[in-house]
């Protein structure tokens, strides 16, 4: 059996002051959904949480969002943040499972293992009755982060040309029907609307309910409804790298884990002029 990705608010609860967890919180929102994660870490955070900035954590020298650092700044960031090696790490969100996969996949993408997703996000935490703090977070004292970066976990445009070229992997998008069909414009300028010829159109939404992820037999009929086939290797992509990583986590709950994280996703796809694009349904 696949070990869960996930831990029970009942069960960061009981050990919220152990030593060796670290609790991250990852928020982080879309510009439509017209949420701050900053504001809403400083006015409530579960005791202890250090916030984990998506956009600061990725690399600030890229024009492309969210793309991973180079390794040794990863390792200087987690450790200001007290991530450190040996550590358990449980990441969480505000919406209850929005970004903290995404961070999830960074962190073990980088060599850290033992990081866990909140079930049901801060969500759960308040409606569980649990304390929460307000304010600036205060990291532990820093510890040494060792980052090994699996760059089979990382996929680049190439790679997504020859999986749908050669037939090696599927390709498959999280972005909403109407985004992936090219019927509406995608909010960053100059990125063409549609999908990349081939790819198969999963939204994240569709793997979700209340905040979490659905029951295995809604995740099968879901992916299966999509076109993918489990017995085969995935890509998973999306708008900027997000919520591919909730494809992959639902994969993962499957026994199925993807071949790799589309860095670039579609930001860096559309944007190319020289990278075919599709409209329309698959």
């Amino acid at each position: 059996m696949t070990a869960s990705p996930f831990v029970t608010v009942e069960w960061l609860h009981q050990r919220l002051s152990a030593p060796d967890i670290v609790v991250l919180d990852a928020s982080w929102y879309l510009p439509a959904q017209g949420r701050d994660a900053e504001a809403e870490y400083q006015a409530a955070h579960i005791p202890g949480a250090i916030r984990f900035d998506l956009d600061a954590m990725s690399d600030t020298d890229s024009s492309l969002p969210h793309m991973l650092p180079r390794p040794e700044v990863f390792s200087s960031k987690m450790r200001a943040l007290g991530v450190g090696d040996g550590a358990q790490v449980v990441v969480y969100d505000g919406m209850g499972l929005f970004s903290a996969p995404r961070v999830r996949w960074m962190l073990q993408t980088f060599g850290m293992r033992d990081v866990k997703i909140l079930e049901g996000g801060m969500p759960a935490w308040v409606a569980a009755g649990y304390p929460t703090e307000d304010g600036e977070g205060r990291p532990r004292d820093r510890r040494h982060f060792t980052a090994r970066l699996d760059n089979g976990a990382v996929a680049d445009a190439g790679d997504i040309a020859r999986a749908l070229g050669n037939g090696s992997a599927q390709v498959v998008d999280a972005r909403s029907g109407p985004r992936f069909r090219g019927e509406e414009a995608e909010p960053r300028p100059g990125v063409r609307p549609g999908h990349m010829p081939g790819a198969r159109n999963l939204h994240y939404a569709a793997l979700q309910a209340n905040g979490r992820l659905r029951d295995e037999a809604s995740l099968r009929a879901a992916i299966a409804e999509a076109g993918v086939d489990l017995d085969r290797p995935v890509i998973t992509t999306c708008g900027s790298g997000v919520t591919a990583a909730i494809v992959a986590l639902a994969l993962e709950t499957l026994g199925k884990e993807p071949r790799a994280l589309y860095d670039g996703s579609w930001s860096e796809w559309g944007a190319d002029p020289a990278r075919p694009v599709a409209t329309g349904p698959a």
